[in-house]
């Protein structure tokens, strides 16, 4: 077995210590047994963390599917075929497990990959061409898994895997992100049991207080990095610990739990990189970053709501006042951006940023675009906004007739979050262009199935072919992805200098490459109308090239077309 240092074994007692207190002494030789055996098994590499070739597509295993074939196999034919394997370094693959419910998010079993999509070798097949992120859904189960099925069936092992709670007891201050009851009946042998599902009816939150779950749930971590992957994403981690009486969101044991995967994955395979996934607030956001020793990415959640609500009102005052305040990431730590997801545009993350009156704007915006609103209930008992379903080029878009700015303003919007410090992260139907799935949201009655189409591999070759829009988004945001991966100031731990403009629609930056040899001017224009950039702090005196455009750039009167965005080089 390959040693555990000193200081990693002491990290983790301290860790188990915050959340089991004395009984964490019992657990540690469990665990370093068990980081030891992993370290055995995996391969020990350790590279740069990041670069600017590094840019991660999200897609669902099975987002493209043909007949008689494992939709990872369509896949990976697809991005051979497509060159995107030369454009995106890294592939997160959504949960690829059995499930039941919530398109993968209900999974059935961890360490099974859904027969639909393959199997292992699928996976392994599929990253000898990009690294790999893959979804641990830590907070929660399907009721179908074996876990809890034994749990109902009375079988001792798992009496206290999940959390049963007195419906009388006062749960009022518990953060919801959903309307639903936070409790669930079920029968068991010893008769009607509440259940704790924070999500649904068919999600069960796993009980972290019975160290079993724990260690269990570190084996499957563990096995996930042994199976190749290069990001682990925590899903939903915010909501890890449950404490009666708290809000049971962010609490120190969640956050001890977190450092504690993060030093067994350092001590077991320190290649792999945790990325957390909690769609709150900015700066609970950023706790997630821990002193260095928590996550090495967290989703910059309040870009998405940030950048619609600028296209929205066509000036970006919260985006810059937001952008100017963001600290820069200490070392070995980093943003995962993106704009659109699985789960739509965040509205929680918005609070402090905006005020109501403007918050409300974007939800009218959202209904007026096609789009729906996910709501969540307040210990008040009102329900209050929590998610935008709605793809990203309905979102851009105008509402009413036809919009010719809808695919410039889609690919400046993706431009602006390539160009942003940090690793970028693109949705498969913000770069296939996917407009609302309106028939997929009728057919499963869940409004998240709006964002969520899957394609037959002919059909969608059709599109990003033939369909004017589709295929003009597709091949515009190919080139952007191209261009971006060959610019050292974009490397994620580049720096990043917002620029002072007098002009409330346009937003500027710079970043410069590591060792100074190249900077890279980024001014965006919300507006639907020509505007004139006041340069302000930069100097754009001697002449700049435009990398997108590719040509020079008017220095004389800096205008910027409706909805435009440069990436301007200094000569």
């Amino acid at each position: 077995m390959r040693e555990i240092t000193a200081e990693l074994t002491a990290r983790i007692a301290k860790h188990l210590q915050t959340i089991y207190g004395e009984r964490g002494n019992e657990l540690l030789p469990q665990i370093v047994q068990l980081v030891g055996d992993y370290a055995d098994r995996i391969p020990s590499s350790r590279g740069p963390l990041w670069s600017e070739r590094d840019m991660a597509l999200i897609t669902y295993g099975d987002q493209i599917s043909e007949p008689s074939q494992p939709t990872l196999d369509t896949l990976r034919r697809f991005l051979s075929e497509r060159r995107l394997e030369e454009l995106f370094s890294i592939v997160h693959i959504l949960p690829f497990c059995p499930y039941s419910s919530d398109d993968g998010f209900s999974v059935i079993d961890f360490r099974q990959v859904d027969s639909r999509l393959g199997d292992w070798p699928q996976l392994r097949q599929l990253s000898q061409h990009v690294d790999l992120m893959y979804d641990l859904v830590l907070n929660h189960i399907s009721q179908q898994s074996e876990w809890f099925q034994r749990y109902l069936q009375g079988d001792p092992r798992y009496a206290n895997w999940f959390i049963a709670v007195d419906p009388s007891t006062d749960l009022s201050q518990v953060t919801r992100p959903r309307s639903h009851p936070l409790l669930t009946p079920f029968a068991t042998p010893q008769g009607e049991r509440f259940v704790w599902t924070t999500f649904s009816a068919d999600q069960i939150d796993l009980n972290y207080a019975e160290p079993a779950v724990l260690l269990e749930m570190l084996d499957i971590l563990l096995m996930y990095a042994a199976h190749g992957a290069r990001v682990i994403r925590l899903d939903a981690i915010a909501f890890l610990w449950k404490q009666i009486g708290t809000t049971c969101l962010h609490l120190p044991q969640t956050h001890a739990a977190v450092k504690l995967f993060r030093a067994a994955l350092e001590a077991a395979a320190p290649h792999v990189l945790v990325l957390t996934e909690t769609n709150v607030p900015h700066t609970e956001n950023i706790s997630y970053f821990g002193d260095g020793d928590e996550a090495h990415l967290v989703y910059n959640f309040s870009l998405p709501p940030l950048l619609f609500d600028a296209y929205v009102h066509g000036e970006a005052t919260p985006l810059r006042n937001w952008l100017s305040a963001l600290d820069a990431p200490r070392p070995g730590t980093t943003w995962f951006n993106f704009t659109a997801s699985h789960d739509g545009i965040g509205v929680r993350p918005l609070e402090g940023l905006v005020d109501r009156d403007r918050r409300q704007r974007l939800v009218d915006a959202t209904r007026q675009r096609g789009g729906e609103v996910g709501m969540r209930k307040l210990p008040s008992g009102e329900l209050s906004p929590y998610e935008l379903n709605i793809t990203w080029r309905d979102a851009m878009r105008t509402p009413g007739g036809d919009d010719p700015y809808l695919v410039q303003r889609m690919l400046a919007s993706q431009a602006f979050m390539l160009a942003l410090q940090g690793l970028p992260a693109t949705y498969f139907h913000a770069l296939a262009g996917t407009p609302n799935d309106i028939e997929g949201r009728q057919q499963s009655g869940q409004p998240r199935s709006i964002n969520r189409r899957k394609y037959h591999l002919g059909e969608l070759n059709g599109l990003l072919s033939g369909d004017a829009i589709q295929s003009a988004i597709f091949r515009g945001y190919c080139e952007l992805l191209a261009l971006r991966k060959r610019q050292p100031a974009f490397h994620p731990d580049a720096r990043q200098r917002v620029l002072e403009t007098a002009n409330p629609s346009v937003v500027a930056f710079e970043r410069t490459s590591l060792d100074n040899d190249q900077s890279i001017i980024v001014a965006a224009n919300f507006a639907t109308s020509p505007q004139t950039w006041d340069s302000g702090n930069c100097d754009v005196s001697r002449g700049c090239h435009d990398l997108i455009a590719d040509s020079e750039f008017d220095t004389a009167q800096p205008t910027l077309e409706p909805c435009q965005i440069v990436w301007l080089t200094t000569s």
